[in-house]
């Protein structure tokens, strides 16, 4: 019988430690090809890994061959006996169930009723709903309540944040912050992985690579790795033979264009800021010509409310031409009816909205099912031909799907032969192709691997028109949108110049420490007491000057940490190494966390006092 992770006891968690589930020389033959080959991988009984890889490189494949679900043609599966391995499915099959519950207790590893109940009462799941007719929400929240209640000593994580709320996601981030166990996740979701893991693995071209460092490295690690490809090939002399070779050229170039988009962002963030006024309300100068005729949506006093609750109170907002909004909040707090007044879809119980004539919406909504499977490629985005109208210019369709990270002689393939992260780029494809100046995006995130996402980005921030934006991906928020709408569930609507890390910062301020009162032997002089310093404290630019530098060698020191442990064998030949080094990284990253944070406290203050002098 299985033993509970957290019953383990100290004896039995050291012989765990390293590695609790390996794979050696593994390889996996799909006929035609290897989808995996040569590959090593251990897993550490606290490790928090990231599992990345385009569409299609094996992710799923591997977490199937990690449960022993299927069998490898080449090398050596080994797992400590009693390991309870849980797979958290991106989409589980819950047929044959009458609800939710129903299914969350099915099957010989069926967790306890009590634990399934006290998970989802935390996530707010209601387990007694119909499991045919559940939303994808209501499901996703069901397998996580299933997951966690089995009690796994390694769980698998295939997408879990698609069709959770930011609530719920929240939740499940510090569920997994205080987990005893080990995770490996499959994710787009940026933010969720910074916080969670400290480890990458990246599965390319059937070889699996491991980085000791967090998904926030993920990107430098593979541009050098790109680098270092490029250099060898050209020292001899030979093409890069890399599958797809565009791609992986493209998703570098991608990435370092970005970096200007987001200067730019930020300077799109700061005039509308301005717009906004100092209290971030939306009231905006009515004479101003400028303002007027850049306006494509004009709502006033908007309110809705249903069976009596108010989902939306007293909203006003002027939506100008190339404005990007996104709109966030908890499912239920009203996303989709405040999308759909803006839209003029649905009438407000009060207020009025004001479309501008000229505007030509297109919505994005991952429908896919509106692409029918027997049809090609080029069926959907040409009507069957070799030419495709881009918002008015002529292209070939083998330029534009690779502009959309396809093989560009994908064009006679069935569109039910795609995976669905590849039908989920195809219809953005079709939708960013069409004449229009206004964009509604519906969770555009879900499906989509890390390029998709990169690609998505710079797509909208190239996009002339307006766009709104629906979405529970924080980090995609950040890069994309100018001014973030926020939902509380009560009716009102907050409005903030930036990304969702604004609007976090804005519901959660920051707690200031209070000054300590004087003594009262007497009162300053009011000039004095109001007063600002002129400049930083002592200490305060004493912080300011070091701080940088010593961050830069704790990260040096980490980095150096981090070679070490890449070595596959120091789990074997020097386990006290291994565990000094891990310990070493931990303390690093607290340590640098907390001087980051200092740092920034004191940068903020330099800037509020060059403004203010």
């Amino acid at each position: 019988m299985t033993r509970p992770f957290d019953e383990l006891d100290e004896v039995s968690y050291l012989i765990v430690a390293a590695p609790i589930l390996s794979f050696e020389e593994l390889g996996l033959n799909l006929g035609t090809h290897w989808l995996l080959r040569g590959i090593d991988l251990h897993i550490g009984a606290r490790d928090r890994l990231a599992l990345i890889g385009r569409n299609g490189a094996g992710k799923t494949t591997l977490f199937r061959l990690l449960m022993g679900q299927i069998e490898a043609d080449e090398g050596r599966r080994t797992i400590v006996p009693g390991t309870r391995v849980v797979w958290l499915r991106q989409d589980p099959d819950m047929s044959g169930h009458d609800t939710l519950m129903d299914w969350a207790l099915s099957g010989e590893d069926a967790p306890e009723q009590h634990e399934v109940e006290a998970i989802a009462e935390q996530l707010g799941s209601d387990l007694g709903a119909s499991a045919a007719t559940a939303s994808g929400g209501e499901r996703r929240r069901a397998a996580i309540s299933r997951a966690l209640a089995q009690n796994p000593v390694l769980l698998l994580l295939d997408e879990p944040t698609n069709h959770l709320d930011l609530t719920a996601i929240e939740w499940l981030e510090d569920w997994l912050s205080r987990y005893k166990g080990a995770f490996i996740v499959i994710s787009h979701d940026r933010t969720f992985l910074k916080r969670l893991t400290k480890s990458t693995l990246w599965l390319d071209r059937g070889r699996l690579r491991r980085k000791d460092i967090g998904f926030g490295g993920y990107d430098a690690w593979t541009e050098k790795v790109y680098e270092e490809e490029a250099k060898a090939a050209e020292r001899l002399d030979a093409k890069l033979k890399i599958e797809m070779h565009w791609l992986h050229r493209g998703v570098t170039a991608r990435r370092k264009r970005n970096q200007g988009r987001l200067e730019k962002l930020s300077e799109m963030r700061a005039q509308r800021a301005a717009m906004l006024g100092i209290q971030d309300i939306a009231k905006l100068d009515l004479e101003a010509d400028e303002v007027k005729t850049k306006t494509v949506i004009d709502a006033k006093d908007l309110s809705k409310s249903y069976d009596g609750r108010t989902i939306i109170r007293d909203f006003t907002l002027r939506i100008q031409r190339g404005d990007r909004i996104g709109i966030v909040g908890a499912n239920g707090a009203g996303k989709t009816t405040l999308l759909k007044m803006l839209t003029g879809e649905l009438p407000p119980d009060s207020g009025r909205v004001r479309l501008a004539p000229t505007l030509n919406g297109v919505v994005i909504d991952q429908q896919r099912t509106l692409l029918e499977p027997n049809k090609r490629v080029r069926d959907i985005l040409c009507e069957g031909g070799e030419w495709i109208e881009i918002r008015g210019n002529r292209r070939r369709i083998e330029g534009y799907l690779k502009d959309f990270l396809f093989d560009p002689q994908i064009g006679d393939v069935k569109i039910g032969t795609l995976s669905g992260g590849e039908q989920s780029r195809l219809l953005l494809a079709r939708e960013f192709a069409r004449e229009s100046n206004l964009l509604v995006l519906d969770e555009p995130t879900n499906d989509l691997d890390m390029e998709t996402l990169d690609l998505l980005q710079e797509v909208i921030a190239d996009y002339e028109g307006t766009v709104l934006l629906v979405s529970h991906d924080r980090d995609f928020l950040d890069r994309t949108v100018t001014l973030t709408l926020g939902l509380d569930g009560s009716g009102s609507v907050d409005i903030v110049a930036g990304g969702y890390a604004d609007w976090e910062k804005k519901r959660r301020p920051v707690k200031r420490k209070t000054a300590k009162k004087k003594p009262s032997g007497g009162k300053a002089p009011a000039s004095q007491a109001t007063a600002k310093p002129a400049k930083l404290s002592y200490k305060d630019q004493r912080d300011l000057d070091r701080l940088p530098g010593e961050i830069d060698t704790i990260d040096a020191e980490i980095a150096a940490a981090e070679e070490a442990l890449s070595d596959p064998d120091l789990y074997r030949s020097d386990p006290d190494r291994f565990h000094a080094l891990t310990e070493q990284i931990d303390a690093a990253r607290t340590l640098r966390e907390a001087h980051e944070e200092r740092w920034l406290e004191v940068a903020e203050m330099a800037e509020a006092l060059n403004r203010s002098n």
